[in-house]
């Protein structure tokens, strides 16, 4: 039989924390100076929130004050901790439960060590993906079925500008969605491509980019999911692109391609490209597609 481990066996320590009085610039400054992605807030020695650099990025994005704005109206609560006599099993099925993936490690209500999921993938690489076994993403949320495509889901947009029954020049069709961390965490489990600067928030952190971005052939089938929604049986033929940014986790992204060409019968060019919710362009590019006849009673 194999020894359980306990949390404060793979935990890191010591923990740097913050107040909730300060100001969040005095929390960003603590977090790139110290190269990590969260700080616990502690009022009085007691825990009583954490917040991370998602935390500040969200306040930045949305025009708030890092200077004016306390931890405190940002940080993450109640706070979600777990015991260091904790096996890591229960660890990382609190992460899951709680969606989360740092967990402060309390001894006498006292902060003693933080673990992330990147501690607990050495041990437990299967029990750290974020949702459950039993429920997979392409399981949820599934609502009204349209006639070219399986599903669709309410947080998905889309727009088609054009002929709703024959693709012609000029018309223009545009496909918008988050690009979370569970569609990047299932992106490299299905492609294989677990490449740090994808999975690795630490790892990440040190790069150029600052943090993890999303793998740039997802952001480029956000494109393909554009084009699926044309009028027709869209069938790719090719896809030119250039990559000109990054896409952090949880950026919204909008493809937008536009019918530029009748190459032949049912066979189009089109312009594509793909931009971040700030306007910024990151994939730019041109396909080729066939619009074949829908057939009779798709199931």
């Amino acid at each position: 039989m194999l020894a359980p481990i306990t949390v404060a066996e793979v935990m890191r320590s010591p923990v740097e924390t913050i107040r909730p009085d300060e100001s969040a610039r005095a929390a960003a400054t603590r977090l790139f100076e110290q190269g990590i992605g969260s700080l616990v807030v502690c009022e009085n020695g007691h825990p009583v929130g954490i917040v991370t650099d998602v935390d500040i990025s969200q306040l930045v994005s949305k025009g708030g004050d890092p200077e004016t704005t306390t931890v405190e109206q940002v940080m993450g609560t109640p706070l979600v901790s777990i015991d260091s006599e904790a096996q890591i099993e229960a660890a990382a099925e609190r992460m899951r439960e709680n969606d989360i993936k740092r967990l402060p490690v309390l001894e006498d209500e006292t902060v003693v060590g933080i673990v992330t999921t990147t501690d607990l993938a050495n041990y437990l690489p299967h029990l750290v993906q974020m949702g459950r076994a039993d429920e997979p993403p392409a399981e949820r949320e599934r609502v009204s079925v349209r006639v070219d495509t399986a599903y669709e889901r309410d947080e998905w947009e889309f727009e088609y500008l054009g002929n709703e029954s024959q693709i012609d020049v000029g018309d223009t069709v545009r496909f918008s969605k988050t690009l979370s961390e569970d569609d990047v965490e299932a992106f490299a489990e299905a492609s294989g491509d677990t490449n740090r600067l994808h999975m690795d928030e630490e790892f990440a952190e040190k790069t150029r980019f600052g943090g993890r971005i999303a793998h740039g052939t997802l952001v480029v089938g956000i494109i393909s999911s554009a084009l699926a929604r044309l009028p027709g049986m869209i069938i790719y033929l090719s896809q030119d692109v250039s990559y000109l940014g990054p896409v952090p986790l949880g950026t919204e992204v909008t493809a937008q391609c536009e019918v530029v060409e009748n190459i032949s019968d049912n066979r189009f060019r089109l312009s594509t490209t793909v931009v971040r919710g700030d306007g910024e362009m990151v994939i730019d590019g041109e396909a080729a597609v066939i619009s074949d006849t829908m057939p009779d009673n798709p199931s």
